[in-house]
């Protein structure tokens, strides 16, 4: 039997029932579809950190193991040098790196003995250098290792004869910090002969994952290669490894596995009282080292999905409001609602099925309730149609797009601006990082490119200095340059041109300055960067060493080795000179001054070459009269030996009676006999390496002529002094006599102190 019905009734029974179902399903959809929403936009906003913060260690790291390959290329460039000039060189390279660089803790080198010692047979046995820091000072010292087998740690870095980043170790100096190494080989002829290392204390690393915390209660860390906790909030964590601190999780999702792969993954988990947790982690892969770390955030769901869930509870108590009314309004006002609920209805369905466009709108003039709901809707729509727009411009990009809000409650539109803003944040991040890295690669390889110049020419001067200048104003994008070395005339510094260039053609032009004449002159008095970004017309013709041209920036950097300048370099240019490029040739100034050293010691050996091969011709020539002459030689030699005999009994009475210490021209102990380690009650590798001011008590006056001092000694002048000195809170009065040793060629190499002790007569 059919139930008739009436269209009231109809109403009532069909028209509520599917308008209560269409706007239950319309709001659950959207309310679930927005709370899905948010959880994937915290999951993706958590893997952009992870990805961010992660890029950031790579950076410092890499940045660290350049400077271990930058020292194992600058070692092996500079051991063709006399071992005492190279080991002062090498070790004031180091003490400069680790000033600069205040996370380095030592940086060393080790050589093979076996590359040392042809004689050596051993696969093992090595000799290492190296600068630390002990309490805030920087020490050095040299030793022999593995006489008798390589250490396990060593064995490895030197089997793998690649770059190598150490398992994060306990620092042995440190309290309470890890330690890691960068470790670079170096190779002669495709055969192993050393590595260099620099030792890097890993507090920073625990400073940036403390300050991690895209969420509240979030937290970020930091694992090893091998699955040990390098950073966590928590210090309970360190050096501790994931398998046992977390067995279960390790084993269900294969963390440590994953991690040793270098893997970039995210896993979800629920804890022990059913709170859920979000896991982010990238991968950070350091130089050409095969053992990558990884960066893991830990965001706590339940924090991320609160704000979802109270708009998804909102929606759903404002649809049961809404449903409510419309049962109302239907039972009160059947007859005149009938067509403008099918148009409502109509619109609603299109909505649930995600259809929105312009034309989605009714227009009502029955001036009640359903005419606002009406208005409402096509507001909604509208705002929907805004919304969805406003989306598309930002997938294309189009982060300068503005949203107007509906009202001060429009959620997804407060949603879609905040995820505009932060797309924009990481933009702007993202290019200044970008920036920042095609300065650091453009300095990296014009280092590399000029490195190729100084080894190419290092035979030279002329052509050195042309290549110099011509591809430093080409790098640059300057307009001219100059070349200037030191010559000494008749005991003068002065500055000659070597080279010049202009405007894409070679000048040469003939100029000399005076030590503090001109731009060139002062820049070399001063051992400092000279930068002039506002030149006068006919400025550079006054007083520049350049001419002919007016530009408006001016650039004279010192080519100097420690405080010895051997040269400028001026560059000028239309363009204004930036910071990094102003950086990149005070960096390549001290690898030219080096090559420009290597120059001149090698024209000095060319020029002692001819005179020796000279001295052979004569030496022929009197061979005869040596032969005539060979008995008066033989007594002669009696006589020597006889000679040599008093002096070493001198000598053994000097070391008895004296106090006799070594420096080599910087002012550091290199050897001391054992009657001044008596008197001190010191052994004898706790003062070898110290600076002849430790434990020396200096008035003013002594201060300030102290620098002169020991300028007149590496000159030849013999000096005598009294010295006050301090030891194990003993303290000794001695009357010193400083006398400089030179070598075959005449060149003072070492200075000797022989000194005796007063105090008794000066008390």
């Amino acid at each position: 039997m059919r139930l008739k019905m009436n269209i009231r009734q109809k109403l009532i029974i069909f028209i509520l029932s599917t308008t209560v179902l269409l706007s239950s399903a319309t709001i659950g959809y959207i309310s679930i579809k927005a709370r899905n929403m948010a959880y994937s936009d915290a999951t993706e906003l958590t893997n952009t950190y992870s990805e961010q913060y992660a890029a950031m260690v790579h950076s410092w790291l890499n940045s660290d193991m350049a400077i271990s390959r930058t020292l194992a290329s600058a070692l092996q460039e500079y051991k063709a040098l006399p071992f005492e000039e190279w080991k002062t060189l090498v070790l004031g390279m180091y003490k400069r790196v680790m000033i600069s660089n205040g996370q380095v803790d030592a940086i060393w080198d080790s050589w093979e003995l076996s590359n040392l010692d042809p004689s050596w047979d051993k696969p093992h046995g090595r000799w290492l250098l190296i600068n630390y820091r002990e309490n805030g000072i920087i020490k050095s010292k040299a030793e022999l290792r593995s006489l008798d087998g390589d250490p396990v740690v060593y064995g490895k870095l030197k089997a793998a004869e690649a770059e190598s980043i150490v398992e994060p170790y306990a620092s042995a100096l440190q309290a309470n910090g890890l330690m890691t190494s960068l470790v670079v080989p170096m190779f002669e002829k495709g055969r192993f002969i050393g590595l260099v290392g620099v030792d890097l204390f890993l507090g920073r690393l625990q400073a940036l994952v403390c300050g991690i915390t895209p969420y509240a209660n979030s937290f970020a860390f930091l694992i090893s290669n091998e699955g040990n906790y390098i950073a966590h909030p928590d210090t309970a964590f360190f050096s501790k490894n994931i398998a046992d601190v977390s067995p279960e999780l390790n084993e269900k999702y294969r963390i440590a596995e994953r991690v040793k792969k270098g893997e970039r993954f995210n896993i979800s988990i629920k804890g022990d009282k059913g709170e859920g947790f979000y896991y982010a982690f990238s991968p950070i892969t350091v130089g050409n080292t095969s053992t990558p770390w990884s960066l893991g955030i830990a965001v706590p769901v339940n924090t991320v999905m609160a704000e979802a869930n109270k708009n998804f509870n909102i929606s759903i108590f404002a649809g049961v409001m809404a449903v409510l009314l419309i049962i109302i309004v239907v039972v009160l006002l059947t007859n005149s609602i009938i067509n403008p609920l099918k148009k409502i209805t109509t619109l609603l369905k299109n909505l649930a099925h995600g259809k929105i466009d312009h034309s989605m709108k009714i227009a009502l003039d029955t001036g009640d309730e359903i005419a606002e709901m009406a208005l409402a809707l096509t507001q909604s729509i509208e705002g929907l149609n805004k919304k969805a727009e406003f989306a598309a411009k930002i997938g294309n990009n189009e982060l300068e797009t503005d949203l107007s809000l509906l009202s001060e409650d429009d959620v997804l539109g407060k949603s879609l601006l905040e995820m505009r803003d932060n797309l924009r944040t990481a933009k702007t991040e993202e290019a200044a990082r970008k920036a920042e890295d095609e300065k650091r690669t453009w300095i990296n390889e014009g280092l590399a490119r000029f490195g190729d110049i100084l080894r190419q020419n290092n035979d030279n001067m002329s052509k050195l200095g042309d290549e110099i200048i011509k591809n430093l104003v080409w790098y640059l994008k300057a307009n001219q340059g100059g070349f200037f070395v030191k010559q000494d005339k008749g005991g003068k510094p002065m500055f000659n041109m070597e080279a010049a260039f202009a405007y894409d053609r070679k000048r040469y032009q003939n100029k000399t300055f005076e030590l503090s004449e001109g731009l060139i002159g002062t820049c070399a008095a001063e051992k400092d960067t000279v930068h002039l970004t506002e030149i006068p017309a006919n400025y550079i013709e006054i007083t520049s060493g350049l001419g002919g041209s007016n530009p408006n920036n001016l650039l004279l950097v010192p080519l100097k080795i420690e405080e010895d300048v051997l040269g400028v370099i001026e560059i000028a240019s239309f363009n204004k000179f930036q910071k990094h490029e102003i950086e990149f040739v005070e960096s390549l100034a001290s690898s030219i001054a080096s090559t420009i050293r290597s120059v001149l010691i090698n024209a000095k050996t060319n020029e002692l070459l001819t005179k020796s091969q000279e001295q052979a011709e004569i030496m022929a020539a009197q061979e005869e009269e040596m032969r005539q002459n060979m008995e008066e030689l033989q007594a002669t030699q009696e006589e020597a030996a006889r000679k040599a005999q008093e002096t070493e009994g001198l000598i053994t009475a000097l070391n008895t009676s004296a106090f006799v210490v070594e420096y080599d021209l910087q002012g550091f102990v290199t050897n001391i006999n054992s009657s001044f380690l008596d008197l001190l009650g010191i052994s004898k590798d706790l003062i070898i390496g110290t600076h002849h001011t430790e434990g020396i008590t200096l008035s003013a006056e002594e201060k300030s002529t102290y620098d002169k001092f020991w300028i007149d000694l590496r000159k030849g002048a013999i000096k005598k002094q009294k010295t006050k000195v301090a030891y194990n809170n003993r303290h000794y009065i001695l009357l010193e006599t400083y006398t400089p040793v030179r070598d075959q060629f005449g060149e003072v190499h070492k200075i000797l102190k022989i000194a005796i002790d007063i105090t008794e007569l000066a008390s």
